[in-house]
């Protein structure tokens, strides 16, 4: 790091113009990204290879249905001529517009389209193509033609994709939580550092994320995997948070160096030196265990995992290059420009009593945070894993009012998850659908005898309405039984049913991923830390923090015990099948920027002075404040997101705002000092065979001073140093 070092300084002109010229190219192409990535999930199931066909002859007819809930006037049923007219008059609306299609009692003749008593229809409208949603527009025109045809008839609009989008058109953008987000990371920047010192952390962040946006950029043109839009929001979010958190660890120990007497030079110089290790070291273990999601054979999972690959590393790279280059220009000006009293950078008082209250207690300390995270876990040992169901999609709105007319006219809301069968040619459309009428959980099937679904001397479609939402935690066999009952040549797609089998194949990937990330994980840690125990000790309180995490995700939305009082959404009854996976990989990588943080500096005092007990004071009060204000700023950003109405990225914002500051205030302030304690001298043995492996040099229990990283701070900046083989992640 000393070679980096020099180099950053030497070439200090042309490493800040290259920085600039980035992010000018990243504001610039900024704007192209989103037209770049591409929706929907690529996976090698049934129901992915017939939506694919779906899509080529039928267009949107996989996608979830927008459903027009009409409820006729008193003394009209639904086989009133003025209500067939004005089912005929929609359907030419829908018919007019390239690529829609819609099923109603007026051109299929199912009456599993009317409602009780006779007195309300439903016309299911489909986009022109999957990934998309029908036009307002259309909707309003065809609903427009329904109320002309029949005065004094009430027309909703309701659907999976409306009641997912809170009613409303559009969500939040990437700009508008970015900014949020940046707003709050300055307030906490502000209480931390008391000076305009706060600004430069920030600096580094936007340099950062637009430097990912055009990364990101770049990778839809070399790679085959599809990157999903919503990785815009990790990229904006996480990016944000990691480039802050990256920066605030080199000028808190900038400060430290400067307040030790260093002059400005010297102490940039030695930050890095010392600082910058551990932030190579957070960002390689946080890139290789978001890029672990690559092993999973779902496309939306492998372009997270791969856009996740660049998140942490350009955020260190910026970080370790930016901020020396600010700190040695402006570092001294901003840092007398006070916003409040100035505070010691050396032991927090509040951390040193913490830290020495966990030594003294080692055993309350480790029994507490075990039973914090232990009920957690238990809670989060009860997740149901499938989509959320309707009724819980939307607090209000237009949408919900539709949805709750379709309940009140007796159809059950598996309509909103439609299943279309393709049938070959030679395959009666009409004889199938009455067979697949006879399974038990299927309200209707419906058949349009129209061009737009019937393709003479080529293929059909036809398609089922299930009692009971597919996908869902109460969905039930209706799949099963279709796929049963349905003809071999038949293929079955549909939104629904590819999100089943996407949520199948996670949950049998899931415990590869889970092993690939530990393993990578513990390797890395050994090697760094030159011990076993300390990595294995990493690895079991990570999973357990991820544990946590879910158990959060059980209680506030599974449960609803804060989703109805936060968001006024009632218990979502499971959790969306993405979530798990990606909080997996988000906070198994992210969570060791802490770890790192702590027992680098706790390693280093155990270094100097061979004294366990002591390098844990001494590490925990001189990172107490910055792990939790680190946290602070992560969970702030990502709260931020929850503001979105999208259940999906209100429960991964959540949880993985949860997951951090559980992490940061039970997992590295409680239990990880506690348990150094207990184990002592054996935090530090790495047997010789095992050091072998990892190519560093064997360390025994009682050898902790004759590695001493932390002498090189007694010593002056051109005072010789003794070369250091082994890996170093001072903080």
């Amino acid at each position: 790091m000393e070679r980096f070092a020099a180099f950053v300084m030497r070439h200090r002109i042309w490493v800040g113009l290259a920085w600039v010229v980035l992010t000018v190219v990243g504001v610039m192409l900024a704007p192209q990204v989103a037209g770049r990535l591409k929706s929907g999930t690529t996976i090698n199931t049934a129901s992915y290879h017939a939506n694919v066909s779906l899509a080529q002859q039928y267009g949107g007819a996989s996608a979830n249905p927008s459903v027009l809930v009409v409820d006729l006037p008193s003394g009209t049923t639904a086989d009133s001529p003025a209500v067939k007219a004005g089912l005929q008059a929609a359907d030419k609306v829908a018919a007019s517009v390239p690529g829609v299609r819609d099923l109603s009692f007026a051109n299929t003749g199912d009456r599993a389209l009317v409602g009780t008593g006779g007195t309300s229809t439903l016309v299911m409208v489909y986009p022109p193509q999957p990934g998309t949603a029908v036009a307002p527009q259309v909707l309003d025109t065809m609903g427009g033609a329904i109320s002309h045809a029949v005065p004094g008839a009430t027309v909703h609009q309701t659907g999976l994709e409306q009641l997912s989008s809170g009613g409303t058109s559009s969500g939040s953008s990437v700009l508008s939580e970015m900014l949020v987000g940046v707003a709050l990371a300055l307030l906490v920047l502000a209480w931390v550092f008391g000076s305009a010192l706060a600004v430069l952390p920030l600096l580094s962040a936007i340099v950062s994320v637009l430097t990912m946006q055009l990364a990101i950029w770049g990778l839809t043109y070399v790679t085959n995997i599809a990157i999903n839009p919503s990785v815009q929001f990790i990229v904006a979010l996480l990016g944000l948070g990691l480039s802050v958190d990256y920066a605030l660890l080199l000028v808190n120990r900038w400060r430290e160096e400067r307040d030790a007497g260093a002059d400005n030079r010297t102490a940039v110089v030695r930050s890095l030196h010392r600082a910058g290790h551990s932030v190579a070291f957070s960002a390689l273990i946080a890139s290789l265990g978001l890029f672990a999601l690559m092993v999973v054979p779902v496309s939306f999972l492998q372009g997270v995992g791969l856009s996740g690959l660049f998140i942490p590393s350009i955020a260190a790279l910026v970080a370790l290059t930016t901020v020396p280059l600010l700190l040695s220009a402006i570092g001294p000006r901003l840092d007398k420009i006070r916003l409040r009293r100035r505070k010691n950078t050396g032991p927090g008082s509040m951390w040193t009593r913490t830290a020495r209250t966990i030594v003294a207690r080692p055993k309350t300390a480790a029994l507490a945070g075990a039973a914090i995270l232990g009920t957690l876990c238990a809670f989060g040992l009860t997740i149901n894993i499938a989509a959320p169901a309707s009724s819980s999609l939307a607090a209000g709105g237009p949408a919900e009012q539709g949805l709750l007319a379709l309940q009140h006219d007796g159809f059950p809301t598996g309509v909103l998850t439609s299943v279309p069968i393709e049938l070959p040619a030679g395959t009666d459309p009409s004889a199938t659908a009455a067979t697949l009428r006879t399974l038990p959980d299927m309200h209707g099937v419906l058949v349009a005898d129209t061009p737009a679904w019937q393709h003479a001397g080529h293929s059909s479609v036809i398609m089922a309405l299930p009692n009971t939402e597919i996908g869902s935690a109460h969905a039930g066999p209706a799949l099963a039984d279709l796929r049963a009952a349905a003809p071999h040549n038949a293929m079955i797609g549909g939104g629904a049913v590819q999100q089943t089998d996407v949520a199948h194949i996670m949950s049998t990937w899931f415990p590869v991923l889970m092993a690939v990330v530990a393993l990578v994980t513990f390797v890395l840690l050994a090697r760094g830390m030159r011990s076993l125990l300390l990595p294995a000790k990493a690895v079991a309180l990570n999973v357990l923090s991820v544990g946590a995490a879910y158990g959060v995700l059980v209680l506030i939305w599974q449960l609803g015990w804060g989703s109805n009082a936060i968001w006024g959404i009632p218990a979502t009854g499971s959790i969306s099948p993405f979530v798990p996976m990606l909080l997996f990989g988000f906070l198994f990588g992210v969570s060791m920027d802490y770890e790192v943080f702590i027992l680098a500096r706790v390693r280093e005092a155990f270094d100097r002075t061979g004294d366990t007990n002591g390098a844990v004071v001494e590490g925990v009060s001189r990172t107490g404040r910055l792990v939790t204000s680190a946290a602070l700023i992560l969970f702030l950003a990502l709260i931020s997101l929850s503001s979105t109405p999208d259940v999906t990225i209100k429960m991964m914002a959540t949880g993985m705002a949860a997951g951090v500051l559980i992490d940061a205030l039970v997992v590295r302030t409680l239990l990880t000092p506690a348990l150094v304690v207990l184990f002592g001298r054996a935090n530090w043995y790495l047997p010789t065979w095992a050091a072998r492996l990892l190519r560093v040099k064997p360390t025994t229990p009682g050898a902790g001073s004759t590695h001493s990283n932390g002498s090189d701070g007694d010593r002056g900046e051109d005072e010789p140093r003794t070369p250091e083989p082994q890996p170093s992640l001072t903080a």
